[in-house]
């Protein structure tokens, strides 16, 4: 790509294709299309030619210009560029060592002593500890909601109420809330609303659009997609991007321009990736849906699914995370189950190319609903959550079979 090109009227695949190669950023003097990548910029300090461009440094504060390692260099604005080009209605995009110091960066840069969080109660468990933990210590409660009680959601709402971490759907059991609904209250009263949208990310449903304040990715599952670098971000319009990203910057964050490099790569391929990802995960939910010794398949994108009118109103993709509910039994059955899987490994995170198993146990983090989900028997309790990955899905299934058989011995 030898020219800035403006790619807001593109499609997805073509955005992430161009996203972030700026000529200046991929090539060298005399030749703009040096290399098709941004090279991995190591630096902690940027040079002046004189005392004039040093001083006039101090006046500007945007990506693209050189100031101070801290700063980035091109390859972290490259891919911050790429983020903020590929989320609809960003003006632009911070980047955090991990998904969780997204979450943690994000939430101390708009809260104050006094004020109320109201978290949704699918909420990653490091989200849940954070608001128990240091956000508690500054004087910050946090009280969380059911997130499919939109009612329940509205009054839970006080005087102090500042700011609301949604996680659509929710990385355990996937619940998938109305957030259009949940971000019009907060905008009428007031209060910034933030959603953790680590599992469809921008090209499965765009929250700044539907009305939601500030966006977060784990970069660290789909957008690297190896398994092999932690990153986060968080994507705003300008009312609240200015404010993030100072912030980001007094509290000295910044992500390494190798880890940057890792997730740019990555980004690339995100799309082909959940595709794939998207076809495998229904394939085996729908076999899953069919099998004597599974109760419930916690997977929205399957009709008659919990949550499956809402995502498909609101969404245009999905990933390859799902769970499913065991029918009766005992945890340790549910334990043996996972030991006998061959191709699924056991360990957290999602969102690689690898498939991942681990066990579904919500009720120890939920503080405001309840599990079992309504609906389903209280000896219906152990479960699993999948990760699927890009192995062919036929495999999966016979792995997922002769695992089934451990489990069923030992109901």
């Amino acid at each position: 790509m030898t020219k800035n090109i403006d790619t807001s009227a593109l499609h997805a695949d073509t955005q992430l294709t161009l996203a972030g190669r700026r000529p200046e950023w991929t090539g060298i003097e005399n030749h703009p299309s040096a290399v098709v990548t941004p090279a991995v910029w190591r630096a902690s300090t940027h040079l002046y030619p004189d005392m004039a461009a040093l001083r006039a440094g101090h006046g500007y504060n945007e990506d693209g210009r050189f100031y101070y390692g801290r700063r980035g260099a091109p390859t972290q604005w490259s891919l911050a560029e790429a983020l903020t080009q590929i989320e609809p209605g960003a003006a632009g995009t911070v980047l955090y060592p991990s998904g969780l110091a997204a979450i943690s960066g994000v939430l101390l840069a708009v809260l104050k002593p006094g004020d109320v969080l109201l978290m949704t109660d699918n909420a990653y468990e490091p989200s849940r500890t954070l608001g128990n933990g240091i956000l508690k210590t500054i004087g910050v409660e946090t009280r969380w909601f059911d997130p499919t009680d939109l009612a329940g959601f509205e009054a839970a709402i006080c005087e102090r109420t500042a700011a609301v971490l949604l996680e659509s759907p929710g990385s355990l059991t996937i619940d998938v809330q109305d957030v259009p609904a949940i971000a019009a209250i907060c905008r009428d009263r007031g209060i910034i609303s933030i959603i953790d949208n680590t599992w469809a990310s921008p090209l499965g449903f765009a929250p700044l659009p539907h009305g939601v304040d500030i966006t977060l990715m784990a970069l660290t599952k789909h957008a690297g997609g190896h398994s092999d670098v932690m990153m986060g971000s968080a994507s705003a319009g300008p009312e609240w991007y200015d404010r993030l990203r100072r912030h980001a910057q007094q509290m000295g964050t910044v992500v390494s321009p190798d880890d940057a490099a890792l997730v740019l790569r990555g980004l690339r391929t995100l799309s082909i990736r959940l595709e794939r990802e998207t076809a495998s995960a229904l394939t085996i939910a729908q076999w899953l849906q069919g099998r004597p010794e599974v109760a419930k398949v916690l997977c929205p994108m399957l009709p008659g699914a919990p949550g499956h009118d809402l995502w498909q109103r609101d969404f245009t993709g999905g990933c390859g995370l799902f769970s499913f509910v065991l029918r009766g039994g005992s945890g340790a059955a549910r334990d043996a189950l996972i030991d006998a899987l061959a191709l699924f490994g056991i360990g957290y995170s999602w969102g690689g190319f690898e498939s991942l198993a681990t066990p579904l146990d919500p009720a120890r983090v939920r503080t405001a609903s309840v599990w079992p989900l309504a609906g389903m028997k209280a000896e219906d309790r152990f479960g699993v959550r999948l990760s699927i990955g890009l192995e062919d899905p036929h495999d999966l299934i016979a792995d997922l079979e002769q695992a089934l058989g451990v489990w069923a011995g030992g109901a």
